[in-house]
């Protein structure tokens, strides 16, 4: 397996993440060393937060929850998952499953000996965290996720299954706003059709574009920024002029930072393929892990932003799941609400972990 390992030098300048990166080296199924990277920040005898992130982000995301977390007691570890951030990015579309990224993160888990944790997941940090909980359940005292879930879908229609092969082989070629106007329609979809047909724009959209726009894909979803300006840095972009782009932010520049280019984006772009809204190699293990949550006594809170289309219908499923899960009000802020409403997530959390 071929690693890619970002210069630290890319990471330099970056606003508001001044944290001390810690690195663990891990060995691969294949033998294959890989480095990844988490940031402890907090109290070394507080209550732990398991913070994960998504994709296409990295830690850098809980950079405005971390201080309020840390004035509270809380003691944060936050890792980046491998292909993204700081930790090494494998370079090849195969390198990249869900089960790869669970062993993974299983194993730098381990190997850290990190217990009595209490987890938080968003996005893939949820699919990818959820099971790292159902397999090692002695290492956490509590379980929180949102905007996100542990999809299991044994049942779709094969005339579904049969369309959304058919798009992502085909040769229809998408932009970020052709995209995300169909993916703006799957909470509608959830009525009147299969919301996989939707999620299969951004599959598609993400493997297609070999350099995807990861720092303007963020922005769009964090900052208020009017469409002038949105469409202006991608045309730089196109160009490949975005480090001089009038138009670029902090926040852009560091979601590009972990990617000197477009070799070392695979993981971002492989990901959505891997989410299993229709059946694949992962339906065994995905079932296992939900019958553990059907049975297990931890404590599970369930905190949904509530305006995320994304992800607005799945807290049904993860309430039917987990029996003893409680949900918390809606704090909105839209699918990173870990970024847009830092100070409302972060109080739920630290309530959930002190209570």
């Amino acid at each position: 397996m071929q690693v890619l390992r970002t210069p630290d030098k890319y990471f330099e300048g970056i606003k508001d993440y001044p944290f001390k990166p810690v690195y663990t080296e891990i060995t691969s199924r294949d033998g294959t060393p890989l480095r990844i990277h988490h940031i402890d920040e907090g109290p070394r005898d507080g209550p732990i937060l398991l913070a994960m992130h998504g994709q296409p982000v990295w830690s850098y995301l809980y950079a405005r929850m971390i201080p309020i977390l840390n004035d509270a007691g809380v003691r944060v570890i936050a890792p980046d998952l491998v292909g993204y951030g700081k930790s090494d990015k494998p370079g090849a579309r195969e390198d990249y499953s869900y089960q790869n990224q669970v062993d993974w993160m299983s194993t730098w888990l381990e190997f850290n000996d990190f217990k009595e944790l209490t987890f938080f997941g968003q996005d893939w940090g949820g699919l990818i965290g959820l099971r790292m909980v159902a397999n090692a359940p002695h290492r956490f005292k509590k379980v929180s996720m949102g905007n996100t879930g542990l999809p299991y879908n044994p049942d779709v229609p094969q005339d579904v299954i049969d369309q959304i092969k058919e798009f992502r082989a085909s040769s229809i070629k998408l932009t970020p706003y052709s995209m995300v106007k169909e993916v703006r329609k799957m909470d509608a979809d959830r009525a009147s059709g299969h919301v996989a047909l939707k999620f299969m724009y951004w599959q598609k959209f993400c493997w297609d574009t070999e350099n995807l726009p990861i720092g303007m894909i963020n922005s769009m979803q964090m900052e208020k920024r009017s469409k002038f300006m949105a469409m202006g840095h991608y045309l730089f972009f196109k160009l490949g002029l975005e480090s001089i782009s009038p138009f670029s932010t902090n926040l852009m520049k560091a979601y590009e930072a972990p990617f000197p280019n477009a070799s070392y984006k695979m993981g971002p772009r492989a990901m959505p393929s891997h989410v299993p809204i229709i059946p694949d190699q992962s339906l065994e293990a995905q079932k296992n892990a939900r019958d553990f949550f059907a049975t297990s006594s931890l404590p599970f809170l369930s905190v949904f932003a509530g305006d995320d289309p994304v992800t607005n219908g799945i807290e049904k499923d993860v309430l039917r799941m987990a029996p003893n899960a409680k949900s918390a009000p809606h704090i909105g802020g839209g699918h990173f609400y870990q970024w847009t409403r830092p100070k409302q997530l972060s109080n739920i959390l630290i309530n959930f972990i002190k209570e």
